[in-house]
């Protein structure tokens, strides 16, 4: 079967979902999409702009107004103009991310946007790839952890305690799921990253992706 090598990542926060498809898209050569960071780049210009979290319609225009691309190699990745990695993991952002991407209009002109940058193949990881972005994808992966494990990765990832990850990531599993209920798509194969290892967890998917595209993956 030919076709751009696309694969969708789905998993709540802190299941691993960002370096497997870094270390997955790396393998596969292809880019590396993190759905997550335009979610948090609208979170991240709402707050520059001192638009409210409610006001869908002006959130909209947020949104059609960033421009996002893929640069780099070893893998390419998503950038956002204006907007290094680190200006969209602050805890103003993290506290806001959810907010706005509640509105079914910031998520419609994304998940345009998202198709356009997987159109040629990519990893691409969020919460909605394979349900919405895109349910064809050849291979879907949804990763699952343990919520304490997934609470001590994010905390590693922010330098903080786990305390309070835990406590935030609580209140950010509760407000995802009321925009976009946290379940594998159909089709889907759900790996637990709970006990896996990093490089357990990539060995896992290559063997998918092979599965998958038999003569373009040796």
């Amino acid at each position: 079967m030919s076709g751009p090598v696309l694969v969708a990542v789905d998993g709540a926060a802190g299941s691993g979902k960002s370096t497997l498809a870094r270390g997955l898209a790396r393998a596969l050569h292809v880019p590396y999409v993190n759905t997550g960071l335009m979610y948090r780049a609208v979170a991240a210009a709402s707050i520059g702009s001192r638009v409210d979290p409610d006001d869908a319609e002006r959130l909209v225009d947020l949104a059609r107004g960033l421009r996002f691309s893929v640069r780099g190699e070893d893998p390419p990745e998503l950038q956002v103009e204006g907007y290094g990695p680190a200006d969209l993991t602050t805890p103003d952002i993290e506290s806001r991310v959810s907010l706005v991407s509640r509105h079914p209009g910031v998520r419609t002109v994304l998940r345009d946007l998202q198709r356009a940058l997987g159109a040629d193949g990519a990893v691409m990881e969020g919460r909605d790839i394979a349900t919405v972005v895109f349910p064809d994808a050849r291979l879907k992966l949804f990763l699952a952890a343990d919520p304490d494990r997934r609470a001590g990765r994010r905390a590693d990832e922010r330098g903080t305690a786990d305390d309070s990850v835990r406590t935030a990531l609580h209140q950010r599993d509760a407000r995802d799921a009321r925009t976009t209920p946290l379940e594998p798509a159909p089709g889907a194969v759900v790996i637990d990253t709970t006990e896996l290892s990093i490089e357990q967890t990539l060995d896992a998917a290559l063997g998918l992706a092979r599965e998958a595209w038999p003569s373009e993956i040796p």
